[in-house]
């Protein structure tokens, strides 16, 4: 399985990520409330880091998603907003870029609203619906996923921690679709700062 680090930002934490940790995607929050929210000022550090980038908006306007998404040199689009199906072709169209939808699980899933969806993203995200749009470190039910009716790849995200590692290894072999995980506020020392130790055991036993 694939790993996202989300909610990174500072400089050392970065650099520790990327020599002890190397995920294969690190994501930017570009959601002002965040506690973790990345300013400008670091793009030209942050675009540098030999690390594929995703980049966390929510209902940002289109000029600034495309703005921020060359300045920090972003492989992928974390849609997190109420977009709609035009703003995501025009997106995809525009960015050149890849497409996560984030589906935000409460209680069941309503399959037949995300089906449009399906041809114009590249993956879902799952992750618990929380009035902070992620980070709010609480998991959700993982058997509303078991009827998952389409072939679109999903990654998985909410709450997850160390703890949850033999979890997901058994549920990746239960779910062909899922193509990752999503980690941020269990694996963190405070907002935006990781614990790289953690992360690096997080990895060894996913991808052993």
């Amino acid at each position: 399985m694939e790993i996202k680090v989300c909610g990174m930002r500072e400089r050392t934490n970065c650099l520790h990520l990327v020599e002890e940790v190397a995920p294969d995607w690190m994501g930017l929050i570009f959601y002002p409330p965040s506690p973790r929210v990345v300013s400008e000022e670091d793009a030209a550090w942050i675009k540098e880091l030999p690390l594929k980038k995703v980049g966390v908006f929510v209902g940002e306007k289109e000029t600034a998603i495309l703005r921020k998404s060359y300045l920090f040199g972003l492989s992928a689009l974390q849609l997190h907003g109420g977009e709609s199906l035009d703003e995501i072709q025009r997106l995809q169209e525009l960015a050149e870029l890849k497409i996560w939808k984030v589906i935000p699980v409460g209680g069941e899933i309503d399959w037949k609203a995300w089906e449009a969806f399906v041809p114009y993203v590249d993956r879902f995200l799952f992750d618990t619906d929380t009035k902070s749009k992620g980070g709010s470190g609480k998991t959700f039910d993982w058997k509303l996923l078991e009827s998952y009716p389409f072939e679109t790849g999903f990654v998985l995200g909410g709450g997850l921690t160390l703890a949850h590692a033999d979890e997901l290894v058994a549920l990746s072999q239960k779910f062909p679709q899922l193509l990752g995980v999503d980690v941020n506020s269990g694996f963190e020392f405070a907002p935006g700062v990781k614990k790289i130790a953690d992360l690096k055991a997080f990895k060894e036993k996913l991808k052993s």
